[in-house]
């Protein structure tokens, strides 16, 4: 089973978005909408929230994400209502890109406090620092894109679950910008589109195998 999400806004829409757009990059994991009031107008509810940890929950855990600061005090005041609140977990992080990191994690199986770590690290973008030297054992591998949208949204979501379960550190490189690829954000922050060139550095005990997973993929375009 996998750590589920609740996104905690003061609008219903904006809240249903993020949810929407989380269930798109993790098919699998339960994302719950709480915002709004009950009669639709702008606010948060502590019964909407506390219901969603109760539905986002299936096992393993619930991380909740929120909008602003008054959603943060119903989210911390649900969860400490909770009759184990070591079941959910409230993470300080940036709601879509948190929500879209978050999901990903959940996705590769990830335990809550993993997950509310990668959203938590969303708000540095996933990009990493070029120019390191490249370790003895590094594998290195070279790919054209083929596939019509690139490295965005949902290519990107299945490139970095793709190296869930794996001991490797893989980083993708276009031009000068590299970005870590278990990082969804990151990935997509490259802005790798059909036809360009990126490069995989992987090392560690799984390297030959991330690297492979990551030319499968895009071998089957991502399957778009």
């Amino acid at each position: 089973m996998n750590v589920g999400l609740v996104i905690v806004s003061h609008s219903t829409r904006l809240a249903e978005g993020v949810a929407e757009l989380a269930l798109q990059m993790a098919p699998d994991v339960r994302v719950v909408a709480a915002g709004g009031l009950p009669d639709g107008n702008i606010g948060t509810d502590f019964e909407k929230v506390s219901a969603a940890l109760s539905d986002a929950n299936t096992g393993a855990g619930a991380v909740v994400l929120y909008d602003l600061g008054s959603a943060q005090m119903v989210a911390e005041l649900a969860v400490e209502s909770l009759g184990d609140p070591s079941t959910s977990l409230v993470v300080d992080a940036p709601l879509v890109e948190g929500a879209v990191a978050a999901a990903v994690a959940a996705q590769g199986g990830e335990p809550m406090a993993a997950v509310g770590r990668a959203a938590e690290a969303a708000a540095a973008g996933g990009l990493a620092e070029p120019g390191a030297a490249p370790a003895a054992e590094e594998v290195r591998e070279e790919l054209e894109l083929t596939n019509e949208v690139g490295l965005h949204a949902r290519p990107a979501a299945l490139l970095a679950r793709s190296l869930a379960g794996l001991q490797a550190s893989v980083k993708i490189s276009l031009g000068d910008n590299e970005a870590d690829a278990a990082s969804v954000l990151g990935v997509m922050g490259l802005g790798a589109r059909q036809g360009d060139r990126i490069v995989l550095h992987a090392n560690g005990p799984d390297a030959a195998q991330a690297v492979e997973r990551i030319l499968d993929l895009a071998k089957r375009n991502f399957d778009e």
